[in-house]
């Protein structure tokens, strides 16, 4: 119980205080290459990251009894519109207070039922919690992604990978899939 009140404290000064988009203050490269990650699919199957060259990627750990639940509607609607320009990749994981303790199965289920998704799924994943994923390790060492060090603060937190597989962007839950800050990051 006090590991769980701790995360949503933690998560809600995070959420208050801290800078809604974090981006390299000069131009950054990766010590490793994004597109040689290992993730696997909400079914189980590997995804290859290197198909996504040429595209953005956004990659947005998810939970399905969050209060930002209702983004997976606002990241259906920025897939279905740029969809030939940026991928987005959805990580669940319980780590954040514990809002989606699903299996797979489920979390396919509830979100493909409630709000349509055709976007693709990762497998559930460790951000905080050991072992930590290796996408998530990438997201967060400069030493791999070459300058930024932030996980997640919460839910629906959003990284921006560019067209040649270096990250650009880091976005907190707050900033909406259909918000200004993201249009303008796609659209560029």
């Amino acid at each position: 119980m006090y590991a769980f009140a701790t995360t949503i404290i933690a998560g809600i000064f995070s959420m208050a205080f801290s800078k809604k988009i974090l981006e390299p203050t000069k131009a950054a490269t990766p010590i490793s290459s994004f597109y040689d990650i290992k993730l696997k699919d909400i079914n189980g199957s590997s995804i290859n990251l290197a198909e996504y060259k040429g595209k953005k990627v956004m990659i947005v750990n998810v939970a399905s009894r969050c209060g930002y639940t209702s983004q997976y509607a606002g990241l259906q609607n920025l897939y279905e519109s740029y969809s030939t320009n940026l991928e987005i990749i959805a990580i669940p994981c319980n780590d954040f207070g514990s809002q989606e303790s699903g299996t797979n199965k489920e979390i396919k289920s509830f979100c493909e039922t409630n709000f349509g998704v055709t976007f693709t799924m990762g497998e559930k994943q460790n951000i905080k919690s050991t072992p930590q994923s290796e996408l998530y390790s990438w997201l967060s060492s400069p030493q791999l992604n070459g300058w930024n060090k932030t996980l997640p603060s919460w839910n629906f937190c959003k990284y921006i990978i560019n067209e040649e597989g270096n990250l650009t962007h880091f976005l907190r839950s707050s900033v909406r899939p259909d918000g200004k800050e993201i249009m303008e990051i796609i659209q560029s």
